[in-house]
């Protein structure tokens, strides 16, 4: 048996080989595409193209304070909402005789004013604050989207009078407003995330009328305008996709807003009615510890700190991934 020199392959091509032995087995292993790229007789095929989910998850991936906010997140619904099982006493247990006590190896954040468990009652109030946060935003997005959408591919008098009646809304003092709308209708926690989404939708409403007035002159739209397609049909065909990116981002911060605006109210007395607990209501039922068992103020306020921080650190990462022509 005769020993080559090694082969160099073209550019693409398969590794060196030692012997002519070796040269065949490689090229009866190697496909027939491979072997015409090997010969020169095939260019290499060009990668697949990204579809833009798929762009949208790489740039988001890069983002690693907006991941981490995500998986903190996820984690803080996970044990929020498994309050059922993984909280170590019952909701709104009380031990009277027990008081107010720091945090202990029985019970590991203290108990409050009236015995009950801080963690545990903490988790049971997150429910409420988060389910208040996440509905504000769904609703005041909804909202916003509708009127911003219907006021910029309209235009004219129907931009006029929706613009006015946002005006008008944005130039109302918020919590005066809410404490009396809270005071006249209840303050359930459906009360509390109509009224707060009612006061919450001007923001999204200019920034969608904004973004439509750009996009209704794009040759697609006058492209679906000129088959006959209808004005709602293309609102929701094509106007409201192309806005998704200010629309996502805009909603994850209202959910950060509502969750500070109920807290403050329920700090101020206008929060959620009595035998409801959220950590605003925490932080005002412990008012008179801020000299002592100051715990009871600590961990609901770090709890609002955390969330919010979390979810303003998820915007900008969407805010970030959604926008083609930002740096990464």
């Amino acid at each position: 048996m005769s020993v080559i020199p090694p082969v160099e392959p073209p550019l693409g091509g398969p590794p060196p080989v030692e012997s002519v032995e070796e040269l065949s087995a490689a090229i009866e292993e190697a496909s027939v595409e491979e072997q015409l790229v090997a010969a020169g007789l095939l260019a290499e095929a060009d990668p697949e193209p990204l579809t833009q989910w798929q762009l949208f998850v790489r740039r988001f991936r890069r983002h690693k304070l907006a991941m981490a906010s995500l998986g903190f997140l996820i984690l803080l619904y996970a044990v929020v909402f498994s309050a059922g099982w993984l909280a170590p006493f019952p909701e709104g247990q009380q031990d009277l005789l027990l008081g107010p006590t720091p945090p202990s190896a029985d019970h590991w954040l203290g108990t409050d004013e009236l015995g009950r468990d801080q963690l545990s009652e903490l988790m049971y109030a997150g429910q409420i604050s988060l389910r208040i946060g996440v509905a504000v935003a769904i609703v005041s997005t909804l909202l916003g989207a509708t009127f911003g959408a219907i006021a910029g591919y309209y235009g004219r008098w129907i931009d006029q009078l929706l613009m006015r009646i946002t005006d008008l809304f944005l130039i109302v003092p918020a919590i005066a407003a809410l404490a009396v709308a809270l005071r006249r209708f209840g303050s359930s926690p459906f009360t509390v995330t109509l009224v707060l989404a009612g006061l919450f939708w001007m923001w999204i409403a200019r920034v969608v009328r904004a973004q439509t007035l750009a996009l209704r002159e794009k040759e697609f739209v006058e492209a679906a305008r000129a088959v006959g397609a209808s004005g709602p049909r293309i609102i929701l065909r094509h106007i409201l996709p192309n806005c998704v990116g200010p629309i996502m981002v805009n909603a994850t911060l209202q959910i950060a807003v509502a969750i500070i605006t109920e807290s403050t109210l329920s700090f101020l007395g206008f929060g959620v009615g009595k035998g409801v607990n959220s950590w605003g209501k925490m932080l005002s039922d412990a008012e008179g510890y801020f000299s002592h068992n100051t715990h009871l103020l600590y961990f609901p306020g770090l709890c609002i700190v955390l969330t919010v921080l979390a979810v303003n650190a998820l915007g900008d990462g969407l805010r970030d991934a959604l926008d083609p022509h930002a740096k990464h």
